[in-house]
């Protein structure tokens, strides 16, 4: 029923609106369209563009898919995106997101994503956030229905630790007796 993802990576996009403009890449799999002559796919790629922004991604999500409130794979990996942006947690079939390679910097910005039920994939690493030390066990513990994390499986014993270190009520405390009392 769905088919391959719609690919507009690599067209030196600034904007949403730019990829209005675009026709996507052709991939291995044809792309098939619906008679209003939209996509029928859940994926989109907007990978290694220029975009700072997601103002307008509802409009070009409904533009090129059938069924836009089906998207359930996102790769908006190499860009210049700072923050989560309000448009991907309203996305609640989203199940993969690729956000590495771009400029998020605050850690608390996961927590956005905790709104989204089957999100189970996720990328991060390349933006500045992953240097925080705890970067790993934050987004766990932030994310607890995660399998992958940047490429790489969540395991039971990170889940563990997360849950230990990560709590709502340890995050930025010193959960250590002062050793002086």
């Amino acid at each position: 029923m769905y088919g391959a993802p719609v690919d507009l990576s690599f067209k030196c996009l600034s904007s949403m609106t730019d990829a209005l403009m675009e026709e996507p890449n052709q991939g291995l799999r044809p792309l098939k369209r619906n008679a209003e002559k939209k996509f029928c796919s859940r994926s989109l790629r907007l990978n290694n563009n220029m975009i700072t922004d997601l103002s307008g991604f509802n409009n070009t999500v409904s533009a090129f898919l059938s069924e836009p409130s089906q998207l359930a794979w996102v790769d908006l990996s190499f860009n210049d995106i700072s923050h989560v942006d309000s448009v991907l947690v309203e996305l609640k079939e989203l199940r993969v997101l690729y956000l590495h390679g771009n400029s998020i910097c605050n850690l608390s910005e996961v927590d956005k994503l905790g709104v989204l039920p089957f999100l189970h994939t996720l990328t991060l690493h390349g933006n500045t956030m992953e240097n925080e030390g705890s970067y790993r066990g934050y987004v766990i513990a932030a994310l607890p229905h995660l399998k992958r994390l940047d490429f790489s499986t969540v395991t039971r014993q990170e889940r563990i630790m997360a849950q230990v270190w990560h709590r709502p009520g340890n995050r930025g405390k010193n959960t250590r007796k002062n050793q002086d009392d």
